[in-house]
């Protein structure tokens, strides 16, 4: 095992990722269902993209929506998980200074992207449940691009001023970094130098992204709702809720981590450091991890269109 004790420079050419502090000497078991985790990520998204684009009747707005979630969660999960993978397995904990900010900006970017295409999705079933018969004029394919556009322009734009500000600073205490990736804060905070505004530009980016994007989703579903309790019959009240169903379900496993991650990292003093690193890489994993298993078992035009490409390889 390495001494992360003994390393003294002045501004770093790399970063010393350490893995989960206090649990070295189990990464080597932690890597197991974190490997297993990825690799139900790669192949569920790879292969609900697969389906929608070989499936003339998937090339509707609610499935391009989640195409592109499936994009985006496989730039998360790679941009973190094969390097936490070297650690754990060579126990290799060095990165590039420059790498280092890459794969920062591509965590909270995404992660920013991630939480726009959750909008764009619950604007998609908004239209669909309280206008139906304008549907498909409202939500063109350039309507649809110019939304995914729009979410991954504002998670790029947002995000760019981290690696920057995060550049400008000195760091001559230490270059090791106490987490599995370059997560923002953790590597700010080596930085000999006021970060305050770090924190405060951090902080008013998660509330802007984050408030903005539940209270869009939050009046959508109260619409929704509204519309869903006026209808007459029971039955008709819950098919038509049951098409949300993979969307909400979508929604909790992307922002509880999420939320769970953000509290346990600014308020409570008393978590272990280990389970702050923990719950970072569960925010990351197991949206990418649950989303395509989500959609694939509640939809049926995926689950059906899945039942046949294997049946199909079978024959």
């Amino acid at each position: 095992m390495p001494d992360f004790n003994s390393t003294t420079f002045t501004n770093p050419s790399v970063f010393i990722l350490m893995g989960i502090p206090g649990l070295e000497d189990m990464h080597i078991w932690i890597s197991i269902p974190f490997c297993s985790m990825y690799v139900v990520a790669l192949m569920g998204n790879i292969l609900i993209l697969f389906i929608i684009k070989t499936e003339i009747a998937l090339h509707e707005p609610m499935f391009y929506f989640l195409s592109m979630l499936a994009i985006t969660d496989l730039i998360l999960s790679t941009s973190t998980l094969p390097k936490m993978l070297v650690i754990f397995w060579f126990n290799y904990h060095e990165i590039n200074f420059h790498a280092c900010l890459t794969q920062m900006f591509f965590i909270h970017a995404f992660s920013g992207v991630e939480s726009g295409l959750l909008v764009a999705m619950a604007l998609d079933r908004y239209v669909a449940i309280c206008n139906p018969l304008r549907h498909s004029s409202i939500l063109t394919n350039s309507v649809v691009v110019q939304v995914g556009i729009v979410a991954l322009l504002r998670g790029l734009v947002l995000m760019t001023p981290h690696p920057f500000l995060v550049k400008r600073w000195p760091y001559c205490r230490t270059n090791i970094v106490p987490h599995t990736y370059c997560e923002h804060m953790a590597v700010v905070k080596l930085a000999c130098a006021d970060i305050s505004i770090n924190s405060l530009y951090s902080l008013a980016v998660i509330v802007l992204i984050v408030g903005t994007d539940v209270a869009c989703i939050s009046l959508s579903y109260i619409q929704i709702l509204r519309t869903v309790f006026k209808l007459p019959s029971k039955d008709a009240r819950l098919k038509t809720l049951s098409t949300c169903g993979s969307h909400v379900c979508v929604i909790l496993t992307f922002y509880t981590p999420a939320l769970f991650s953000f509290l346990t990292h600014r308020f409570s003093k008393h978590v272990p450091h280990h389970t702050h690193i923990l719950l970072a890489n569960m925010y990351l994993l197991v949206p990418a991890m649950l989303n395509p298993i989500i959609y694939g078992v509640r939809t049926k035009q995926i689950r059906k269109s899945v039942l046949q490409l294997f049946m199909t390889k079978t024959n």
